[in-house]
């Protein structure tokens, strides 16, 4: 109760409105956006399973495949989050949003960089860095509107009045600060031109930062956000208080400080240094106990309401949301365990894993949030509820029947991967035979997507049939709070003193488990939000320089090896044509040192061979055969065919052909450029900074020359048309590029005169 004293001192009331406009616009765009993700996702899935649908450049599977990453990434998940955000921002701090401007600015700028991703991938133009493919000058971009969004969100605390912060938008702080670290420092690269760059980072060091980004993108982008957005809509869908406070308190922490060292586990078996792979798998494991704590938390909030389950479609969403969330996060740290890795990493296994999290966590915690949200934004009842029932089960099942069918490749393909008969060999040699095996599996990998993207399509139906039926002139409630600033000191229970009444602090042990558990210290921290981000940034900083740190300064966790030379300029043009049709999407360089891959691929990988590699190309998946012992294992002609046709050399393959290869001219100038770049990354260029151009020409005319020559003599005007038109097409640069993959660890170190000569002498 309010003393009389108080009462006298009880600030005026402050009148204030809300601004949801930016919210519709937000949810719409994230229905939309999910569409058209869902649908290049399925024609990709379609692809694997058909690949004569690969009708053009541009459209083929490896271009196509990074556009649905970021699409359902960014696009979907992104503005997800941002309406959740905004919307709830408001109520839990009792003001509306900081600045209109920025909010618009916000939405506007994000959706031109999605249109902008959605041109450049299928064009080409990428870093070839999983969920991090867009380049330089849209990674420009991407900085500018985050911090605009973050200046909004900070803004709007700052002058909130709500004293104490709610656990949602701690999720929201750790997200705004740490996606803002992960881009920025992933994303350091150097132009060499309008639409291309160099990682600042190579090889093994690219690896380690690509992955301390790839699966802290999965934290911090596709998790602490839709925690907060869980936290939040799930209580108000319920009609309930959140289970446990305590409980979100360790939750929080926890998985801020845990997430952030997991990264390296992506990488086990590789030639990242063991110690890195191994702290990751450690700190996986220990992450299942506080998102499981999440999880239960979620689900424990609907004590009391579970009656309304069943007849609630936005409460099945969020139930089975939150529950494929604890499945996600379970399976997470078991996979991180290298004896489960070394069978399910590179396969399918890892692509139905991703999917139950990103179709079941995500797509259905938007969606419940989506369906609760349309009637109160757009003020006017929800325009179905049986269609919202019908998406419900349509994508249930859509999802059940995708991960299962996936689930099933990949355990079949890391079982046939390593399969060995009695005599000690591998029962199937060829790559092509796991490949022919699935093909089922893809059809039904893309029934369940059918179902699914068709549920998708109900809820952009129900959104804006519920739109249509809006008043004609948005009603704006006014309502009234104290400001922050003239609220008189707090007594009693919500006293943010940690000292509990009677106790003398100078009587007390410097830590008291009590004291701790009684969790005063934290609603502290929720009344000064400066502080509790900077203890967030510190949990997340930290963790990453232990890592990171080491990785870079200790030179005995990348040990060079003499005989490894920098690529010629011919075969770095070759190598930036191979990562501008996505083939890295399909194809892993990276051979780990299990008895079934170096059977059949050759030598296993060592960490000196990647240091003139920017970025890295070690894959995160085989859809086709490993090609770090590529070189020299064909001839040039057998590449050629492969190219024109490649069920021509390897029946039964799903590769599409790339016949454009053979019409596209190499740009010999830009070649001089991208040297030049890779010289000032310090890649040992010498002369060819100078005549980079040239040397390519030279090389080029050599490999068209070698190529006809191993046409049969019969074949005498193909040979001549191959030595007249084939010298400057792209056809022969990335031949260049693939006979020399992994070729370097059986030459001889070069003599010291002729490495400081330059690259020509050197090989």
């Amino acid at each position: 109760m309010t003393s009389p004293s108080s009462a006298a001192a009880a600030p005026n009331m402050e009148s204030f409105s809300y601004d949801d406009a930016p919210v519709r616009a937000f949810l719409l765009a994230t229905i939309v956006w999910g569409v058209v993700g869902m649908l290049v996702g399925l024609v990709i899935a379609i692809q694997l399973a058909e690949p004569r649908l690969n009708l053009l450049p541009e459209l083929s599977f490896g271009r196509l495949r990074p556009l649905h990453t970021n699409a359902v990434i960014f696009a979907f998940a992104g503005n997800a989050f941002f309406t959740g955000c905004y919307y709830s921002m408001q109520r839990l701090l009792k003001t509306p949003t900081f600045h209109k401007g920025l909010s618009w600015f916000h939405f506007w700028g994000w959706q031109a960089i999605i249109a902008s991703a959605a041109v450049s991938l299928p064009l080409g133009f990428t870093q070839a860095k999983e969920y991090a493919e867009l380049e330089w000058p849209i990674d420009l971009a991407v900085v500018v509107v985050w911090v605009a969004f973050a200046v909004n969100v900070f803004g709007t605390i700052f002058k909130r009045r709500e004293r104490h912060i709610y656990v949602a938008i701690w999720f929201y702080i750790a997200s705004i600060v740490t996606v803002a670290i992960l881009y920025i420092f992933n994303n350091l690269a150097l132009p060499a031109g309008a639409m291309k760059s160099y990682s600042a980072y190579a090889g093994v060091q690219d690896a380690f930062m690509q992955w301390w980004y790839g699966h802290n993108a999965v934290a911090f982008f596709l998790t602490t956000p839709f925690l907060g957005l869980m936290y939040y809509y799930l209580p108000k869908a319920a009609e309930r208080p959140v289970f446990s406070y305590k409980l979100s308190i360790l939750h929080f922490w926890s998985l801020v400080f845990i997430y952030i060292w997991a990264g390296p586990h992506h990488l086990h078996y590789t030639a990242l240094p063991e110690w890195a792979s191994t702290l990751g798998m450690l700190f996986s494991v220990m992450l299942w106990m506080p998102s499981w704590g999440g999880m239960i938390n979620g689900l424990l909030t609907l004590r009391g309401a579970w009656h309304k389950v069943a007849t609630d479609p936005i409460l099945k969403f969020f139930v089975v949301g939150v529950t494929f969330y604890g499945m996600s996060t379970f399976e997470g740290p078991m996979l991180s365990v290298k004896s489960v890795n070394a069978l399910s990493h590179y396969t399918d296994w890892t692509i139905a894993h991703v999917h139950a999290g990103g179709l079941g966590w995500n797509g259905f915690i938007t969606f419940g949030m989506a369906y609760w949200l349309m009637p109160r934004i757009f003020q006017t009842k929800l325009w179905s509820k049986k269609l919202a029932e019908i998406h419900f089960w349509i994508g249930t099942v859509g999802i059940l029947l995708y991960i299962i069918a996936i689930y099933a490749a990949g355990l079949t393909q890391g079982l046939m991967w390593r399969a060995f008969d009695a005599t000690g060999r591998l029962v199937y040699p060829d790559f092509v035979e796991t490949v022919t095996t699935l093909i089922p599996m893809y059809w039904a990998r893309a029934a369940g997507g059918v179902l699914y993207i068709t549920g998708t399509l109900l809820c952009l139906v129900n959104l804006v049939m519920t739109w249509s039926t809006r008043p004609k002139t948005y009603e704006e409630p006014t309502f009234q709070a104290p400001a922050l600033g003239a609220w008189t000191a707090p007594t009693g229970d919500h006293d943010p003193s940690p000292w509990r009444k009677g106790r003398n602090p100078r009587k007390e042990p410097f830590f008291n488990l009590g004291r701790f558990a009684d969790a005063k210290w934290h609603r502290v921290w929720e009344a000064l939000p400066a502080r509790f981000t900077v203890l967030t940034l510190l949990a997340v900083v930290s963790a990453s320089l232990f890592e990171i740190i080491p990785t870079f300064l200790i030179k005995s966790n990348v040990p060079t090896i003499a005989s490894v030379q920098p690529y010629t300029p011919l075969e770095l043009y070759g190598r930036d044509i191979y990562i501008a049709e996505g083939c890295y999407n399909c194809h892993s360089q990276m051979v780990r040192p299990l008895v079934a891959e170096t059977e059949r691929y050759g030598e296993y990988s060592k960490p000196g061979e990647f240091v003139y590699d920017r970025p890295f190309q070690w894959g995160s998946r085989r859809i086709g055969p490993d090609l770090h012992r590529v070189g020299q294992k064909y001839n040039h002609l057998w590449h050629y065919e492969h190219f024109e046709n490649p069920t021509k050399v390897t029946p039964g393959s799903i590769m599409p052909p790339y016949r454009h290869f053979f019409t596209r001219a190499i740009d010999f100038p830009a070649i001089q450029e991208r040297v030049n770049t890779m010289a000032m990354l310090g890649v040992p260029y010498g002369e060819a900074v100078k005549v980079g151009s040239e040397m390519a020409k030279t090389q080029a005319t050599k490999i068209a020359s070698e190529l006809a020559e191993q046409i049969a003599p019969k074949d005498a005007d193909k040979r001549a048309k191959i030595v007249a038109s084939m010298q400057d097409k792209e056809v022969v640069a990335i031949i260049a590029y693939l006979q020399r993959l992994g070729t370097d660890i059986n030459k001889p170190a070069p003599a010291p005169a002729t490495t400081s000569a330059g690259v020509t002498e050197a090989r």
